[in-house]
């Protein structure tokens, strides 16, 4: 069984919608880290960065236990790891649309979270710049989704990366319905049972 140290944010949810479509066993660790949790020993030890998700699959590629941090490895892992996700016909398109989650999407959409609501005092400057960059992103996934019904035309675990983020459009200040593509895949992914049951976890 995999144990999955994680919290509810986009990250985290990535490896838990993933962990739930592969139909793999695992037992999940919260690491709150509005308490800090992130910072003991025991995490660290598994993670030095500090930063959720993180696994320990017991049953690792040489048969040992194996630590293993950041989101977009994890998903690489788990997909060689089961064959699922991760169509070899279309490897390096996953691959570049799993990046551009890994180096657009996520931290431009984590900072859009901290200007537009999580910072008490609103600072225009950051609300325009990084919601002005949410916006034009999610005009790429648009393009990129009015052409295939998936990022690498298939469902794959750049898809899983990407949904999680997508799910808190509200908070990038933007309405899916000024993004036909991104909404109609969006509402596609969302209808999945295992999305659902991993976009609820930590419980």
């Amino acid at each position: 069984m995999i144990d999955l140290y994680t919290w509810s944010t986009p990250n985290g949810r990535k490896v838990s919608v993933m962990l739930e479509e592969c139909g793999l066993p695992y037992r999940v660790h919260p690491v709150d880290i509005s308490k800090g949790d992130q910072f003991k020993p025991e995490f660290l030890a598994i993670n030095p960065n500090n930063r959720i998700p993180a696994i320990v699959d017991p049953d690792g590629p040489d048969g040992k236990p194996l630590p293993l941090f950041e989101s977009g490895a994890i998903l690489i892992y788990l997909a060689e790891k089961t064959g699922r996700f991760f169509p070899q016909k279309n490897k390096y398109q996953v691959l570049q649309w799993l990046m551009f989650q890994m180096g657009g999407v996520g931290p431009m959409f984590g900072q859009a979270h901290h200007f537009m609501r999580a910072k008490k005092d609103e600072i225009p400057y950051g609300t325009e710049r990084y919601g002005a960059e949410a916006k034009r992103l999610y005009g790429v996934l648009n393009t990129r989704l009015s052409e295939a019904a998936y990022l690498a035309d298939e469902y794959s675990i750049a898809d899983i990366a990407t949904y999680p983020w997508v799910a808190r459009h509200e908070w990038h200040r933007v309405d899916l319905a000024g993004f036909p593509a991104v909404k109609r895949w969006y509402d596609t992914i969302g209808a999945r049972p295992a999305v659902a049951r991993g976009m609820a976890v930590p419980s």
